[in-house]
């Protein structure tokens, strides 16, 4: 069973920085394409970052340059970091397993203000 539990979120001014993790099992996580993706209040889930088994990064354009993702297989986990934060980086924050947002975790709050 894919389990996946995201943790990491709060409330930070515009220009602060978080750290997400995402404690992965149930499946071979070393080799799986991960993502991360958001959902703004009344909006749709939009993916933010993914990271291949071989390390290959790519970021949607709204965060390219703020935002990092990385992963460490020891631990098989997953990172985003989060720096540089705008008011418009508020959202719920989910992992998912490879591009299927399905297999996606509780999520973590994700609060840019003032």
């Amino acid at each position: 069973e894919v389990r996946l539990v995201e943790s990491g979120g709060g409330l930070v001014q515009p220009g602060g920085s978080l750290r997400l993790s995402c404690a992965a099992s149930g499946f071979t996580f070393s080799s799986s394409i991960m993502t991360w993706v958001r959902q703004a209040p009344g909006k749709g889930l939009e993916r933010v970052s993914t990271i291949s088994g071989g390390f290959t990064t790519t970021y949607a354009d709204s965060v390219k340059g703020r935002f990092t993702i990385s992963r460490d297989n020891a631990k098989n986990t997953l990172y985003l970091q989060l720096n540089s934060l705008k008011t418009e980086d508020t959202a719920m924050y989910y992992c998912a397993k490879g591009f299927d947002y399905n297999l996606r975790g509780q999520g973590t709050q994700v609060t840019v203000s003032s």
